[in-house]
Formats: C-alpha cells, structure tokens, sequence
C-alpha cells in the first residue's frame, strides 16, 4: 500500500512537471548574446513600410509584426552567395520572439490544427551560422501553412531563389502571407491562416531594381512558378503594404506595374 501511494505521487509529480514544461519553459534567446556576430542588413532604402508600427530588428533579417493576425505581414532579408552553405545546424525549439512588443504567438497555437510551422525567411537559407539558423525559429517567422504547400510549390519557390542568388549574386527577399479580416484561425491565441502567400526577389540594376513578384495561393500545386508572377501593384493591392516606400513615385510607377522575367532563368 507505502509502495502504490509514493508510485501515485512520483506519477503526479511527471504529470504536473511535464505540464509546466509544455506549457512554461522557453530556451535562452537565440540571437547571439555577445555581439560578435557578423550581422546581414537589409538594405533600407529598399524596406516596405509597416501597417502597424511594430517593425523588429534581428541580426539576420527583420520584420513588421501584426497582433491582430499573431504573425508577421512581412519579413525581409538580404541573401548572398556566402549564405548558401550546406553546414548541418540541430533543429532547434521554435520560441517567442523576444523583440516582438505584444509577444508573438506560442508554437502550440499550431499543435493539432493539421497546418505547418511555415518559415517566412527559410531556416535553409540561414545555414552559414548557429544564431542565423536559430533565429528563423523565432514564432514572428512562421505562418501556418498548407502541409503540401509548404513541402511542394512553396519549397519550390524557395529553392529557385537560392539559384538565382547563385547566379546572379545578392538579392532582397520579402515574404509573408496576406493577412486580411476573415481568416481561417487556429489555436488559443487565434493565428491566422493566410488563404494566400507572396513574395518579392529583387537585386539592383544600378539606380533600379529587377523585381520579381509571386502571388501563391495556399495549397500545393504543380504549376509553373511564373504562372504566379504578379505586378507589386497587385501585392501592394491585396497586402496594404507599400514595399518601395523609400522611393520616388516615378521610380516606383517604372518598377511596380510591369512584370518582368525576361532577366531570370527559370
């Protein structure tokens, strides 16, 4: 009878410790804490403009955060050749942000709800250093995604851009899903699913920029990826998001109506 009841209270005891483990415990901040790291600055002159106000900056890439969807509207980074390493990173926990003001969704909003963790800026293309790959693991950089998307046409898109950086050299990559009023939502904290993901590639072609503009619905599909090429009017349209905001209206009318691929190999 001695020997059930302390079973009992060792079995309550893991319960009630697995619990606040799951519920309470978060990893030490993956952004590197002594400073020494090189950091990867996304160009200003070329940032969209934040609907909200909460724009974050981490060593690797930043973005604007939207309370209202519990996830970014956009996230931007530089990519260049030197990024693209095969170096093996441990996946690691995905945490709240800790830069994020109103603090961003917990990962378990996700558990259940049949969607993936969908990276906005992709852990692969942040292998070149331990805290560049951790810090895509921050929730501000996930938006749930269509499990066949994120594995099939999106992963698609993303591989086609870590060609093009190696052919043609540094690119600005900005990416999120369109956030509107109305959406599928998912977990305690309500995280919005997008019905529709973009994003912009672009590198400089002296005082301009060759742009590319990509509106994908959320779910797999086999389709081209030129088929989704868009105007940035179009995301600008459907998004809120004015993503050339540093620049003249004449540059910005010359870039953003037209699209055109003749300068990518697909």
């Amino acid at each position: 009878m001695k020997n059930k009841t302390i079973y009992t209270i060792l079995f309550i005891i893991c319960v009630v410790g697995f619990w606040v483990f799951e519920n309470f415990y978060t990893p030490a901040t993956y952004s590197d804490p002594n400073g020494n790291e090189d950091i990867t600055i996304a160009e200003s002159e070329f940032l969209p403009s934040s609907t909200t106000g909460d724009v974050v900056h981490h060593e690797h890439f930043m973005l604007s955060y939207s309370e209202p969807h519990e996830q970014a509207e956009w996230v931007a980074y530089k990519l260049e050749k030197d990024h693209l390493t095969q170096d093996d990173r441990k996946r690691p926990y995905f945490i709240e942000d800790p830069k994020v003001k109103t603090k961003s969704a917990d990962w378990r909003n996700y558990k259940g709800s049949g969607y993936d963790r969908g990276h906005l800026c992709p852990a692969g293309d942040r292998r070149f250093s331990k805290y560049a790959y951790n810090e895509t693991f921050y929730t501000s950089n996930i938006s749930p995604q269509d499990r066949d998307f994120n594995a099939g046409v999106w992963n698609r898109l993303e591989q086609q851009v870590r060609y093009w950086c190696k052919k043609y050299g540094d690119l600005m990559i900005v990416t999120g899903g369109v956030l509107k009023n109305g959406l599928e939502e998912i977990g305690e904290e309500d995280v919005d699913v997008p019905n529709t993901f973009y994003k912009l590639v672009f590198r400089k072609n002296g005082n301009s920029v060759d742009v590319l503009a990509f509106l994908i619905p959320n779910k797999e599909s086999q389709a081209p990826l030129n088929s989704f090429l868009v105007t940035v009017d179009e995301v600008e349209e459907q998004t809120g998001i004015n993503f050339f905001k540093n620049q003249t209206e004449s540059w910005q009318k010359k870039v953003e109506e037209t699209v055109d691929a003749s300068g990518w190999k697909f």
